[in-house]
């Protein structure tokens, strides 16, 4: 069962290698400055004591903000640091797996959906949101499925109550329509991670959603 309301409506994806020549806990801060309220972070080719490492230093700015933490495919690091969850996808640890571990009760679980078929399994139940990955192709995922489109946001929305956080390709120009094919929230790896001013970035991604 999900036990989570899911207030969140602009949703960082961070990684230290999205954050070309800059440090990604600076970038953190100003994104949450400018409007992020919940923030992933997403290591995907470093050892588990560096990415500990990492989460370590970010939970910090995310606690000072009241920010929820949460971190993607990694049980020990989910395990080592008090965040507040973790994502997965297709081919990760199950939902209702993670859901029975005793240091992940009572906290957040989010799943990518990549086929609609994913709305029938048990999966769902135990996610407090799906992730549904990408609503458009993007370079910073190249190992996914479906391209949903405006009109698969629409389709999920009227299969499940669950929360639907988008993600892939998605800025300015798109958040609106993206909202109102069913979204509830907006996550960005780019939009904001490679913007010139994070912070600035966020405020105008932040003020399109609420619109």
């Amino acid at each position: 069962m999900s036990l989570h309301p899911f207030p969140y409506q602009l949703y960082l994806v961070i990684s230290e290698a999205d954050c070309i020549g800059r440090s990604f806990l600076t970038v953190a801060e100003k994104a949450i400055l400018g409007g992020v309220d919940i923030i992933q972070l997403r290591e995907k080719n470093c050892s588990n004591s560096e990415f500990i490492k990492k989460a370590s230093q970010l939970i910090e700015i995310t606690d000072k903000y009241n920010i929820p933490l949460i971190i993607n495919d990694n049980i020990e690091v989910t395990k080592n640091i008090n965040v507040a969850g973790i994502h997965v996808g297709n081919n990760d640890a199950k939902p209702t797996y993670l859901r029975q571990q005793p240091f992940l009760q009572n906290k957040i679980i989010g799943y990518s959906i990549e086929y609609l078929s994913q709305l029938e399994n048990e999966q769902i139940t135990e996610s407090d949101y799906l992730g549904i990955s990408p609503v458009f192709r993007t370079n910073t995922k190249s190992d996914t499925v479906t391209e949903w489109g405006l009109d698969g946001i629409t389709k999920i929305r009227q299969l499940t109550e669950k929360p639907l956080v988008a993600i892939g390709n998605i800025h300015l120009t798109n958040v609106k329509d993206i909202i109102n094919a069913g979204a509830d929230c907006i996550a960005v790896v780019s939009a904001i991670c490679s913007a010139d001013d994070p912070q600035k970035a966020a405020y105008e991604l932040k003020n399109e959603i609420l619109k």
